[in-house]
């Protein structure tokens, strides 16, 4: 039985669906299954490469469009929320997390924007599609203010869809290639996905959205944020259908169970960097990479109808795990 359930649940994550992958004339790539477009991988728009639009199971988008494209009655605040994206507030004083958009004109914000980098998309070291998946492999320079290397990142992006559901699976080396990295403890750190607006638990004050958070403790909606879970779920109705997205945070990765800073009004982020700035009882989280020595981030985006039992999430995050 336990072999038949393990088969099962593989099953759910890569299907015989048909792949390809297309390198874009700026120098990112688009990738689609059975002809229509999955996600596109976008290089040349922000201070930092994301995956937007990104499309579920049914077609329906499960991201944001703003700040790519300002549509009425969707929220536009946050304008370095993009898609899918990754970013960390203070990695040897430099920041990556927001970008010049973030801090208007403001006198307050001058310092933060003096410290603005970079995370600059430099090859494609994969570029695949296979019968059942494809494969995109990113190297990734972090360039401080002046456009000086720090650090290096090596992204791995797994597209795979199976019956109902699709699942973007990401692996992150950050190495140490210039010299010492420090790590600074920060809340806004981290692989983050911004989700729909009409899927938001609360759209803004006063306006409730069909969203709802639960994790795999069974913490819910607001209380979610800065608990440590092996995966959390983020689901609502977009569209006119219930539909969800699941992050699972992989056991090899750096401090699972990863602690999560998620949003009600539809931030979703697995930060393993902030332990004391997402919770204050909690030691202090900077750490240091010598030069040659790297971190490992290990993730899945599971993109699945209905709530989190009808997404059989639980099952899914167990065969991930696995891996």
């Amino acid at each position: 039985m336990k072999l038949l359930l393990a088969s099962f649940l593989l099953t759910s994550l890569a299907s015989a669906a048909q792949f390809s992958v297309e390198k874009t004339a700026t120098g990112g790539a688009i990738v689609k299954v059975d002809g229509q477009v999955f996600a596109e991988y976008v290089v040349d728009q922000a201070n930092k490469p994301y995956l937007a639009p990104v499309f579920g199971p049914t077609g329906k988008q499960m991201t944001r469009n703003y700040p790519m494209i300002t549509i009425e009655g969707e929220q536009h605040d946050h304008p370095h929320h993009r898609g899918i994206c990754f970013g960390h507030e203070g990695i040897n004083g430099i920041e990556s997390w927001a970008e010049r958009a973030t801090f208007g004109d403001s006198a307050k914000t001058a310092e933060r924007v003096k410290s603005l980098g970079s995370e600059k998309h430099r090859e494609f070291k994969t570029l695949e599609a296979k019968p059942d998946s494809a494969v995109l492999v990113s190297i990734i320079d972090y360039l401080d203010p002046s456009g000086k290397k720090y650090l290096e990142e090596e992204r791995t992006m797994i597209f795979t869809a199976g019956e109902g559901t699709r699942s973007i699976e990401l692996k992150q080396v950050l190495l140490a290639t210039e010299g010492p990295v420090n790590f600074e403890d920060k809340k806004d750190a981290g692989l983050s996905i911004r989700v729909p607006t009409e899927m938001a638990v609360n759209i803004e004050k006063n306006k409730k959205g069909s969203g709802h958070i639960i994790n795999s403790e069974g913490i819910t909606d607001v209380e979610a944020w800065g608990k440590r879970a092996k995966w959390c779920d983020y689901y609502g109705t977009v569209g006119g259908e219930k539909l969800g997205v699941a992050m699972f945070n992989h056991p090899s990765s750096f401090r699972f169970p990863t602690p999560w800073h998620v949003r009600d009004y539809g931030l979703f982020t697995a930060n393993p960097f902030g332990t004391k700035a997402l919770d204050k009882n909690a030691p202090d989280g900077a750490y240091e990479l010598k030069k040659g020595e790297y971190t490992l981030l290990h993730h899945l985006f599971y993109f699945h109808k209905g709530d989190e039992k009808e997404g059989k999430v639980a099952e899914a995050y167990e065969a991930f795990a696995k891996k």
